[in-house]
């Protein structure tokens, strides 16, 4: 199991796209990962699942993974909420 914390930085204009390429992301690693924010987790490859956490600019998130290419993937995935290239 890999996991790691995180502050997601981004404009607010483009937040909602960020949102949807951090999900593409995580949808192309096969481990099982998930994001936690205020004592909420959502499952990383689900749309509504991560919409539902409220995620904005400045937020605190958690990021575990499970599998194979956990680490790999809380790796790219922590990388990319800190510096979303949308």
């Amino acid at each position: 199991m890999a996991e790691e914390k995180v502050v997601f930085n981004c404009e607010d204009a483009l937040a909602m796209k960020a949102v949807a390429t951090l999900i593409q992301k995580a949808s192309s690693f096969r481990s099982t990962i998930y994001f936690i924010r205020g004592g909420r987790r959502a499952n990383s490859k689900s749309l509504l699942g991560v919409m539902s956490l409220g995620i904005e600019n400045g937020a605190e998130i958690e990021i575990t993974a499970d599998g194979d290419d956990a680490q790999q993937a809380v790796d790219c995935l922590a990388q990319f909420l800190r510096n979303p290239q949308v």
